[in-house]
């Protein structure tokens, strides 16, 4: 089966994100996918003033050459920060050279304990994957009132759960 990479658009330790992010992962695990799963709390400290301006790092280099090289699909999972993506995902995208994203498939998940799900900050990311050269699937999902959905670790809300697998059906044929 093919693989992909979910990214967790936030360096927000034990973050929503990252919960929905690991569902993902857990789903698309039990469907056959070779899941790869990339936390931006893993960029390396020192991004600024390196990566983004032409200086790779070996440990960038590491998670270009392992999560974004050799994939041909991605999920977003976003969160809303100040009406749109934190900009940890924005200096992400923009220290990797836009060969690494043309011609790839995204799939946007949105994240917010607000009631609209992220939409404008997933509108927002779309505009930068389609300059990127990105194919972005239109059912891009936002799951409003993220606290409420989990028991601890565990999606408990079933219409989410529903969602979620018509979303990667849909993404899964695109």
């Amino acid at each position: 089966m093919a693989s992909l990479t979910i990214i967790s658009g936030t360096n927000r330790p034990g973050s929503n994100t990252e919960k929905v992010a690991k569902y993902y992962a857990s789903v698309l695990a039990g469907r056959g996918y070779e899941v790869r799963y990339l936390s931006l709390d893993r960029l390396p400290a020192d991004l600024l003033s390196t990566d983004l301006y032409g200086k790779r790092s070996e440990s960038m280099q590491a998670i270009i050459d392992e999560y974004i090289d050799p994939v041909q699909r991605f999920i977003f999972v976003s969160p809303e920060y100040n009406g749109s993506f934190p900009g940890i995902l924005k200096v992400l995208l923009d220290s990797v050279n836009p060969k690494y994203w043309a011609d790839k498939d995204a799939c946007l998940v949105g994240v917010s304990t607000g009631r609209a799900g992220n939409l404008r900050g997933m509108e927002h990311l779309t505009n930068i994957l389609h300059y990127l050269k990105m194919h972005v699937f239109h059912n891009k999902l936002p799951i409003s009132r993220v606290d409420t959905l989990y028991q601890g670790d565990v999606l408990t809300d079933e219409e989410t759960k529903k969602a979620v697998d018509w979303q990667l059906d849909g993404f899964s044929r695109f």
